[in-house]
């Protein structure tokens, strides 16, 4: 039996709690207006581009490009050491166009500006899940005759 603490596991709640639970069901799920077709990250219960009520959650493929990231050496809730120091933290401009930060799932000697990603989701409740993000690999094309 361990005695190192687990991750902290938030309850988010409003507009959060609703893009954390399609994250539960492993899922990414972005916010967009129905009204202008904007895709909204923070979730907001109104757009405000248009001012429209009409906000739904929308599967994304979980494709982006890598903006910025961080290193940890010694976190701040020791539940995070389990994942190895140090860790990285990424900030993804995905292909919808907003931003999202995650973890990172891989070695943080392959980070670099625009470096394509893939989201990756790890439930952890009912309620939420954590937001990882790893190098995307391409599907194979084969080679033309």
């Amino acid at each position: 039996m361990s005695d190192a603490p687990g991750k902290y596991i938030p309850d988010p709640d409003g507009r959060n709690a609703d893009f954390y639970r399609h994250l539960a069901r492993g899922t990414l799920h972005l916010q967009a207006c129905e009204g202008c077709a904007r895709v909204l990250h923070p979730p907001r219960f109104l757009c405000p581009g248009c001012g429209s009520e009409a906000l739904v959650f929308k599967p994304s493929a979980g494709q982006g490009r890598i903006f910025s990231w961080t290193l940890t050496h010694r976190p701040v809730d020791p539940g995070w050491a389990a994942e190895g120091l140090p860790y990285a933290t990424v900030v993804v401009e995905m292909e919808e166009g907003i931003r999202l930060v995650g973890g990172w799932r891989g070695t943080p000697d392959v980070l670099c500006l625009d470096l394509r990603v893939q989201a990756e989701v790890e439930p952890a409740t009912e309620a939420f899940a954590y937001l990882y993000f790893r190098p995307h690999v391409p599907a194979h094309v084969p080679p033309s005759v």
